[in-house]
């Protein structure tokens, strides 16, 4: 049983009552707008927490109304007036004391609040704008609404939008707060001085694993004119070994074709067992014995060695799929049958 004298509560153990407390059935409409780790361990906790006295209830509900309270003020109007008005409401101490504790319960990052605004309205506010500021609002998106801005910004903004993005480092909190007063007054403000990374290659590619392929295709052929060290670097993210899980039977069998047994036994010495049970099922039975044998005989290898007979095949996928041969599905694409 938990008491407040005994010990103090952490913010699992807090979320997992106001959950208890709200209710199974409002409750299960929580829950789906979580991850399923989030889920579990909230689970967990409710488990756990055994009979709840009416005291610890009462004080973490006070704790969450206060906190989201404090959350929609600052939405309304930015930090310094929720600040102004929980302070009339609740004096000076309790209200910084309130905002601290929204800062560590929300982890508020820049530019959450145009996160709900639908993507094709954003790409229109965002269009004037000079892209290296699109770009530092994408890179706090999420990877599919980043993809729906950029593929609704004009055709000749997006290739330096899309470069811009991937060769972003770290940037000022200063320079972040003028892009938000800039872009929208009621944007939530940055809670850390320290420098906030965002943008990179990595963030290119999450996002073009959802534009549609003309985008990706108009993004790659300037990359290639302007950056191709860093055209090849994005197109190397874009498709990993391991992806080849992704492939249909069809494609499998069809990339087999193109690659030769000791190079395919190099490369799946780094491969997870789904991956390996994709190949083996691919392959005839006296095939697969044989590729088994290779990668035995083999004995260790350096792992650079297996990573450049991957890339190698990976660079086969690619170009069987830029002929057409065979098909990669993306994410934000909906598979169509003909």
């Amino acid at each position: 049983m938990l008491k407040p004298a005994e010990k103090k509560l952490t913010g699992k153990q807090k979320a997992a009552i106001v959950l208890v407390a709200l209710g199974t059935e409002i409750a299960s409409k929580i829950l789906p707008h979580l991850n399923e780790a989030e889920v579990e361990e909230l689970s967990l906790e409710i488990a756990r927490l055994g009979s709840i006295p009416a005291e610890v209830r009462q004080q973490v509900i006070k704790e969450f109304y206060e906190i989201c309270l404090a959350q929609n003020l600052a939405l309304e109007g930015g930090l310094d007036h929720a600040r102004t008005m929980l302070e009339q409401a609740f004096g000076p101490d309790k209200a910084q004391e309130i905002l601290e504790r929204l800062t560590r319960a929300l982890q508020m990052l820049p530019f959450d609040s145009i996160k709900g605004v639908h993507p094709t309205q954003l790409s229109t506010f965002l269009a004037d704008e000079h892209p290296q500021t699109i770009a530092l609002v994408l890179a706090y998106l999420e990877p599919q609404t980043a993809a729906a801005v950029i593929s609704n910004l004009p055709p000749e903004l997006r290739p330096e939008v899309a470069e811009r993005l991937a060769t972003m480092g770290s940037t000022p909190p200063d320079v972040i707060r003028r892009v938000e007063a800039v872009l929208q007054r009621k944007l939530s403000s940055i809670a850390s001085q320290e420098l906030s990374a965002a943008g990179g290659v990595k963030s290119l590619v999450e996002v073009l694993q959802w534009v549609d392929r003309n985008t990706e295709r108009a993004i790659f052929d300037y990359l290639n004119d302007t950056n191709p060290e860093l055209a090849e670097e994005i197109r190397k993210l874009m498709f990993t070994f391991e992806d080849l899980l992704q492939l249909d039977d069809r494609a499998i069998q069809q990339v087999l074709k193109e690659v030769d047994m000791k190079e395919l036994a190099l490369a799946l010495k780094g491969a997870s067992d789904a991956l390996k049970e994709k190949i083996f099922r691919n392959m005839s039975e006296r095939a697969v014995n044989m590729l088994k044998e290779e990668i035995e005989f083999m004995g260790p290898v350096r792992v650079r060695q297996v990573e450049e007979a991957q890339q190698r095949i990976v660079s086969i996928v690619r170009r069987l799929e830029e002929a057409g041969e065979i098909v990669i599905s993306r994410g934000g694409e909906e598979e169509m049958l003909i």
